[in-house]
Order: structure tokens, then C-alpha cells, then sequence
């Protein structure tokens, strides 16, 4: 489809310490294991992050148990097309997402980039999973630790993101979730600051002394209003640039209820929306990226913003 970097999934652990690609660690949502009998025992409720979760989790399962496990479509009701491929493909590891990685960038004659994410690295260290120590343990094995490799690595948790600089030497990038939430490792450690706190300057400059770059919510960058509509954008992208940081918010999605009321088009609440004049309206903000689920359409989006 074109897609300049591949968000590779997010890393989760195995039972037996091994990393495997999934939206969470919960794979309810994300697999076929309701439909397995001999796995019904391992739905449990746990805590993550704060809140109750009921279902099937990754650290319960050995590799070779998930790989009897088919991925599906997670929110079948917004994207019913893609339920077409369900049951297709198994859940992959890290390690063969980066040797699909070489085998893609042999294929296509260019670098494939792909874009890992810690997920919820607080808890998993709770549990002796350490993220961090996995994650890096596979890049140098792979040749991939080094500040000009393909890999950029994310994470929502601030300290998860320092610990990963102190390790390899990859791009590195803190993702931010609303202006109001705590990063789940400052909640646990009882930092009392909020990713408004981390987006003013002094925050982004102290990002900056660890990380490349942030990931910030795309309403961090124009906020909506009570309606859904988009209002002024914020000086972020300013400043953050002013830090030496790069921004690719994340989430552009063509269906109308991932966009803002502007955008939104016809009845269905399902349908496309005019994504492409969305796309112009965050483009025109100096971001220097963006996250999408439907890649072959941000870059015509982008072609048609160079190109105005």
C-alpha cells in the first residue's frame, strides 16, 4: 500500500518471555480463543493499568500455544470488510515481523521501516516480563540497535522510553494520550505530573534529552470541541519542533466515527468521511507525520497537500 514506516503491532510477552505483535495483551478482542474449548479456563479478569480487564491474556500462554490462535478483525462493526480475513493469518513474533522486515526490503528494492511499541511495560515488569530487556536483547541479535536501523521504538510510558535509550541507540519516540491523563509509570512511581505537563516546553525539552520525538493524540493538535468539530491548533507542533522533537499523532481513520464532525458525511455512521480534506486540515499544522490505519489514503492525501 505504500506505507512509508509499518507500526509493526504492539509487544506483548508470552508466558515463556518471548514477544509477540497484539493490539494488548488481552487477545479476546484481536484472536479467535473464544473459539477454542481447550482455552475457555484461561479467561480471568485482571487489573491493568488501573482498570478491570476480563479475558484471555498473552503471559498465559506459551508461544506455541498462541500460534494455534488466528487472528480477526477487532471492531467488526466499524470495519465489517475486513472480517473477510479472519481466521487467516497467526499471531507473529517480534523476531519474524523483523525478518519480514529484510525479506520486504529485498523485495521491494527499498528500506521497510517498521515502528514497535511497548505496551503497558509497568505491569509486565510487575510481573518479570521487562519489556525493554526483550526488546533490546532481539534488535542486537538482529543488527538493528543502532541510531541509523530502521526501528523506532514508542511507548505511552515515559520512564519504559528512558530504559529503552539506555539500551539501544534506535529512534526513539513517547506517545501522549489526552491532556488530562497520567502515564500509567507516573501513577505507580506517584509523579504527580500529566501529559499537559509533558507537552508544555519545558516538558518537551526534557523529553527531547532522551527521545527523538513524540506521538501525541491528534486532538493534542487541534482540539475538538463539545460538538466534535474542530477548533484552533495548539502551539504544539511549534513546540515541539522549537525542542528538536518530531510529532506523528496518531490516529487518522477514514470512518466517519474516527473523525472529527467536520468531516463526517452522509448517514451511515460507518462510512467514509472526506478524509482528505481532514488529512489537509492536520498537514497544514507542520506535523511531520501521522498514523492511519488506511495508509494508500494518507498518501494521496499527502501527495495532493505537496502538490496544492
Amino acid at each position: 500500500m505504500g506505507a512509508d514506516v509499518v507500526e509493526a503491532g504492539d509487544l506483548v510477552p508470552t508466558r515463556d518471555g518471548h514477544l509477540v505483535c497484539r493490539h494488548e495483551p488481552e487477545i479476546g478482542g484481536t484472536t479467535d480463543v473464544a473459539d477454542h474449548p481447550e482455552f475457555a479456563g484461561r479467561r480471568t479478569t485482571k487489573t491493568l493499568d488501573g482498570d478491570p480487564v476480563t479475558g484471555w491474556f498473552t503471559e498465559d500462554f506459551t508461544l506455541a500455544e498462541l500460534k494455534r490462535l488466528r487472528a480477526v478483525e477487532r471492531i467488526p462493526a466499524n470495519r465489517p470488510h475486513n472480517t473477510l480475513y479472519n481466521g487467516r493469518w497467526e499471531i507473529p513474533t517480534f523476531e519474524e515481523v523483523l525478518r519480514w522486515q529484510d525479506e520486504q526490503t529485498r523485495k521491494r528494492g527499498r528500506q521497510v521501516w517498521i515502528y514497535p511499541e511497548t505496551k503497558h511495560p509497568t505491569y509486565f515488569r510487575a510481573l518479570g516480563l521487562g519489556l525493554e530487556e526483550r526488546v533490546a536483547k532481539i534488535l542486537r541479535r538482529h543488527g538493528k540497535h543502532r541510531r541509523n536501523s530502521p526501528v523506532i521504538l514508542q511507548s505511552f510510558e515515559p520512564t519504559g522510553v528512558q530504559r529503552l535509550s539506555r539500551l539501544v541507540d534506535n529512534p526513539l519516540v513517547v506517545l501522549l494520550s489526552d491532556a488530562d491523563s497520567r502515564p500509567w509509570d507516573f501513577v505507580e512511581s506517584g509523579d504527580p505530573r500529566t501529559v499537559a505537563d509533558l507537552i508544555t516546553p519545558k516538558g518537551l525539552r526534557e523529553i527531547a534529552s532522551y527521545a527523538q520525538g513524540i506521538g501525541p493524540t491528534l486532538d493534542l493538535v487541534i482540539p475538538r470541541d463539545a460538538s466534535g468539530r474542530l477548533t484552533e491548533p495548539t502551539t504544539l507542533v511549534r513546540d515541539a519542533h522549537r525542542a528538536g522533537l518530531l510529532l506523528h499523532p496518531y490516529t487518522m481513520r477514514n470512518e466517519n466515527p474516527f473523525l472529527p464532525a467536520d468531516f463526517r458525511t452522509g448517514t451511515d455512521p460507518d462510512a467514509y468521511g472526506d478524509v482528505f480534506a481532514a488529512y489537509r486540515t492536520y498537514f497544514a499544522t507542520g506535523i511531520d507525520g501521522v498514523f492511519t490505519d488506511q495508509p494508500d489514503t494518507g498518501l494521496l492525501a499527502r501527495e495532493d497537500f505537496v502538490n496544492d
